[in-house]
């Protein structure tokens, strides 16, 4: 590895790696707009510049556009490297409009903080900025091309590294801009990333604009629960309503980018439509009494029925503390089910996955963008795991080969934007021996298991797609405690009373079968069929943890306290203008609270902490961290 001398600190870093990332390892801050991991170089912006004092090179150099070589000796500090960031800050800001009061990106701008550290205080030019004029860009993005500095991140990640067609850069000299050829919501469903990577102020996030500053908002690290890739967060809230998510780096998982499906779907959370009151036969009550309720009903039905008449449902979508505890209350109650998932196929698939996976053939997407050839099979990965796209086409830039299997995944316009494929009857004629890192995509159908099996055994990395956030912590906790899947349940003859936790249920159950009781933060139907409601907490408003699709466990932590958000409250939703000590919409708790209060009623004991036994060292995962595979021991 080549040695090299930044500001008297000697180092040495892997070949390829270039100047300004060298000195990042030391934590040298260099100031850049235009490169970005993810990216890599550009060479446009020119605000990176250092002083090489020995070397193959002298002078002054972009540190972006420099590879490390054995004897270099840089400098960061020096005068006419200084004076030369100075000038190009300057340069800069003679177009940029000094809008930073009105502006959403203040205090989290980089040419905001690089202006001040740069020194640039004094504006010496006067005379007239050029103007642009903006465009409608969709529901989710606000355009503002005055506060363009030309870096080329926005259209280097939307056409390179997402695929994107219908955005790019035109013009020439200084009237460069960067927008679609006529207004319209932005195609891509990787769009809202351009938010994350601009440095300044041209694309905001218009679902929150002019809500809150970045010092406002209540955050933490968060996992996204809308498919099972479990891709890391960071939801950003201000007066108990989720305002935007934004994308949090992890590079075993999303890398640095989120899925507009993650970072735009925050209505269910703030809606006032959404279940905050408990309710017993449709009159609301205090948890406390609806607890109560929950145990007066179900001594009623055991006595009538007894305990093989009744379900305990979870769900791939609750927490694992929540899905742990719902194994204890079916061992407490004796009840004749214990269900993780609503049909047999995703059951079955789950299962397998949780059967096939170790810790040497399970694919991150990370292995995934690094694969040289990848086979998909039995998904549509847009609909099911929009992030495995993306890195399916980054394995696809990197000369990866792509192959379609069977006629589940058809080939159409949608994903050939994304990467070149090729379409093979069956996974036997895709040629995974040739490769050196092959990855195969498993989607949620029940085919080609012999197939799958021998790829695994063949030293191919799997990929499962799986139905939600834990449905691989919902497969381990099936097969350790023989639950079965609802329509199973069902299908036996015997089930005449259900408590679902977090539940996904058909809507036309029996009408035999008594919902007695339902907890859910989701309006769903079961809920106006339920006897007993219980309002729990959402994702955000909880700490817990997820088990994604390659059996990585990763812990989230609370965001904002539950409660009714402050905005869009109408005269008939406002709660009573009372003093209290809690939120109005407050008294919810998270589904394992509300199972452990059930298991306390019922004589188990007090249970503070959910995760014990085997799973007690998840307790210190750190919610920052890659997280921890739980597909098994690495083998020497």
């Amino acid at each position: 590895m080549p040695k090299l001398i930044i500001d008297n600190i000697t180092l040495e870093v892997p070949e390829g790696t270039n100047v300004l990332e060298a000195a990042r390892s030391i934590g040298i801050v260099i100031p850049h707009f235009c490169w970005h991991p993810a990216l890599g170089k550009a060479g446009a912006c020119r605000v990176c510049a250092v002083k090489m004092l020995e070397g193959p090179v002298k002078g002054l150099q972009m540190s972006c556009m420099l590879p490390v070589q054995g004897g270099m000796v840089v400098s960061t500090t020096d005068e006419e490297a200084l004076a030369m960031r100075r000038a190009v800050i300057e340069w800069l800001m003679i177009n940029h409009p000094h809008d930073c009061p009105v502006c959403d990106e203040g205090g989290e701008c980089q040419l905001q903080d690089y202006t001040i550290a740069g020194g640039h205080g004094i504006r010496r030019y006067d005379g007239k900025k050029r103007t642009h004029l903006n465009q409608q860009l969709g529901p989710y993005i606000e355009h503002e091309m005055n506060r363009c500095i030309q870096c080329y991140r926005c259209v280097r990640f939307y056409q390179e590294y997402a695929g994107g067609t219908d955005f790019g850069v035109m013009g020439r000299a200084d009237t460069v801009y960067f927008g679609r050829q006529q207004d319209g919501a932005l195609q891509s469903p990787f769009s809202g990333n351009l938010v994350d990577i601009c440095p300044t102020g041209v694309f905001t996030d218009k679902t929150a604009r002019f809500r809150a500053r970045y010092w406002d908002y209540d955050m933490a690290p968060s996992v996204c629960p809308h498919c099972s890739l479990g891709c890391n967060t960071v939801p950003m809230a201000r007066y108990r309503e989720l305002l935007k998510i934004t994308a949090r780096r992890n590079d075993a998982v999303n890398g640095w980018f989120i899925c507009d499906r993650g970072r735009f779907s925050n209505a269910a959370v703030n809606a006032p439509q959404r279940p905050r009151q408990a309710l017993v036969d449709g009159r609301p009550v205090a948890m406390d009494a609806a607890l109560d309720a929950v145990l007066e009903r179900l001594s009623e039905f055991l006595e009538m029925h007894g305990p093989g008449a009744l379900a305990i449902v979870g769900s791939p979508r609750m927490s694992l503390e929540g899905n742990l505890l719902a194994a204890r209350l079916r061992d407490l109650l004796g009840a004749g089910a214990l269900c993780y998932f609503g049909d047999v196929l995703h059951a079955e698939r789950a299962l397998e996955a949780v059967s096939l996976l170790n810790y040497d053939n399970c694919a991150s997407q990370e292995d995934v963008r690094r694969a040289d050839l990848v086979a998909i099979m039995e998904c549509e990965l847009l609909e099911e795991a929009p992030m495995m796209v993306l890195a399916v086409r980054q394995a696809w830039r990197d000369g990866a080969r792509i192959f379609i299997v069977g006629d589940e995944c058809p080939l159409d316009d949608t994903s050939q934007e994304f990467f070149k494929s090729e379409a093979v009857l069956s996974l036997a004629d895709v040629p995974l021996g040739d490769a050196k890192r092959p990855v195969v995509i498993c989607g949620s159908r029940r085919k080609n298991l012999d197939a799958i099996r021998a790829a695994a055994g063949n030293g191919s990395k799997l990929a499962f797609i799986l139905d939600g956030p834990n449905a691989f912590a919902c497969a381990l906790l099936a097969r350790e405690h023989g639950a079965v899947s609802f329509s199973e349940a069902v299908a036996g003859g015997k089930l005449k009373g259900i408590i679902s936790l977090e539940a996904d249920l058909p809507a036309d159950l029996p009408p035999e079968i008594r919902m007695l009781a339902a907890a859910d933060w989701q309006p769903t139907k079961l809920l106006e069929r339920a006897e007993v409601v219980l309002p729990v907490t959402a994702w955000v408003e909880m700490d817990g943890t997820y088990v994604n699709n390659e059996g990585r466990a990763q812990r989230f932590k609370q965001v904002m306290r539950p409660g009714l958000p402050i905005r869009g409250l109408t005269p008939e939703l406002h709660p009573p203008r009372v003093h209290r000590h809690d939120a109005p919409g407050g008294d919810v708790l998270p589904s394992w609270r509300i199972v452990a209060q059930l298991l306390e009623r019922l004589g188990e004991g007090r249970t503070e902490e959910p995760l014990s036994g085997r799973w007690e060292r998840l307790r210190s995962l750190d919610a920052e961290g890659a997280g921890e595979l739980l597909v098994g021991i690495k083998q020497n």
